[in-house]
């Protein structure tokens, strides 16, 4: 017999650890080759590790809820196939049998380091996560999980980074709370506190940040309590997040994209005939909108502090409901650079993934700009938040037939057109309305102009 390691895959190049949520399988168990062992989360997504090795679960080196590194051992496996794959049952013999008992002592070795130096784990009151070197520097230092949450998160959705609980500590305990009484009287003074500057000149104090009170949630009979899941809890942080690091100003555009909507039903069938891929709207939607982008750039960026980021690539997210009712933002990597095949095959991709829960945890990262089509729930128009960190975001509303006047070289009539409202939300920090309205009525020029006699 021999034993082998189960290692954290990589996941792509933006993840560097994932937090193991459930074991499959308990020490001693029987394991397939390519059985799901254990389940594992990074930010929305939620994926399975499976067994490359068919055998018996040795022992589990990290527990539920540990944040493990990319590239380490997360569990010992016995097996009877040798790490190259061959099938002939390996002979045990006292040196392999030393080697076993000195791995199976490192690994607990590994074991109890980590536990010594995770002082700090997600409480289940907590809906974030906090790498090992965050909580290690916490607990030398002092730090409450309480104090952890008040921290504000620069990292990935929010997340506490080793920069950020840094920057906290020299003014740990420095700033007390005020209280009621304080507050009133400051809300009631008229004039604002002042200061002097270094010329003795009077200047004026920087007025703190508004206190968030959460409102008091009383229940009444019948009432029913239900935990939000994992996903739900970083989508609401996400949300709140955004509107409070961005102002959000929406600007709506009508659009006729009656064209468009002949041309699809015209060629769709030989279209799914000749690439095997369904046509939907959705492709069509983000041609448009990366033809505007480039027209555009300065949509195609970032905020950080006050520097702007303009970003080379274009990735477009395009959101996805899931069955349970949460929300998941599959990217487009380099749309820019696709042809309307390879655009309906990477939305077709991402959306039956997303549905199946199969998506890569790099396969939500990396978005420029996002699309969300609520027009799919029946909805004419919407106001979305902002994905951050990007700076704007379209949702397209359900195509409907209206009665609208048609401009002729003859004169103006009346005629049943497929019409659609388009609403872009921005970022008022860096687009202004022009650059946000004169956008989304790009969009709507792209697809209002569609070439009816467009080859597929």
């Amino acid at each position: 017999m021999a034993q082998v390691e189960l290692i954290m895959p990589k996941m792509g190049e933006s993840v560097a650890e994932a937090t193991i949520i459930k074991w499959l399988k308990n020490e001693g168990d029987k394991i397939a080759l390519d059985e799901p062992v254990l389940e594992i989360a990074t930010d929305k997504v939620d994926s399975e590790i499976p067994s490359s090795y068919e055998g018996f679960l040795v022992k589990k080196l990290f527990n539920e809820g540990d944040v493990v590194q990319v590239g380490k051992a997360v569990a010992l496996i016995s097996t009877e196939a040798v790490a190259g794959g061959n099938s002939t049952p390996a002979t045990t013999t006292p040196a392999a049998t030393t080697e076993q008992n000195t791995s199976s002592q490192a690994a607990e070795k590994t074991v109890s380091t980590t536990t010594a130096t995770t002082p700090l784990p997600k409480t289940a009151e907590s809906s974030r996560f906090y790498s090992p070197l965050v909580r290690n520097i916490a607990k030398q230092e002092g730090v409450s999980v309480q104090e952890l949450e008040s921290i504000s998160g620069t990292g990935a959705h929010g997340r506490v980074t080793k920069n950020d609980i840094l920057g906290y500590l020299p003014n740990k305990g420095k700033t007390a709370q005020p209280s009621v009484e304080t507050t009133r009287k400051a809300e009631e003074t008229l004039e604002p506190a002042v200061s002097l500057n270094g010329n003795g000149s009077a200047k004026k104090a920087e007025a703190p940040a508004p206190q968030v009170h959460k409102p008091n949630v009383t229940l009444m009979n019948g009432d029913e309590i239900v935990e939000m899941d994992r996903m739900r809890k970083l989508i609401a942080d996400h949300m709140v997040m955004s509107v409070q690091t961005s102002p959000h100003v929406t600007s709506y555009v009508e659009a006729d994209v009656t064209n468009l909507v002949l041309w699809r039903e015209k060629v769709k069938k030989a279209f799914e005939k000749r690439e095997n891929e369904k046509l939907t709207f959705t492709p069509l939607f983000i041609e448009a909108v990366v033809k505007a982008i480039k027209d555009f750039p300065m949509i195609n960026v970032s905020v950080d502090g006050t520097k702007i980021i303009i970003r080379k690539n274009i990735n477009i997210g395009m959101a996805a409901a899931l069955p349970s009712g949460n929300l998941i933002v599959p990217v487009i990597k380099n749309a820019d650079r696709m042809n309307l095949f390879g655009l309906t095959a990477s939305v077709n991709d991402l959306a039956t993934r997303a549905r199946a829960g199969k998506l890569q945890p790099d396969e939500i990262q990396g978005g420029t700009y996002t699309l969300t089509n609520v027009g799919s729930f029946g909805n004419v128009m919407g106001t979305p938040i902002i994905n951050q960190p990007q700076v704007a975001i379209l949702a397209v509303g359900a195509i409907r037939k209206k009665p609208a006047v048609i401009e002729t070289p003859s004169g103006d009539t009346i005629g049943i057109r497929h019409m659609m409202f388009l609403s872009h939300s921005y970022d008022h920090r860096v687009v202004d309305g022009a650059l946000g309205g004169m956008f989304v009525r790009r969009v709507a020029d792209y697809l209002e102009q569609w070439d009816l006699n467009r080859e597929i």
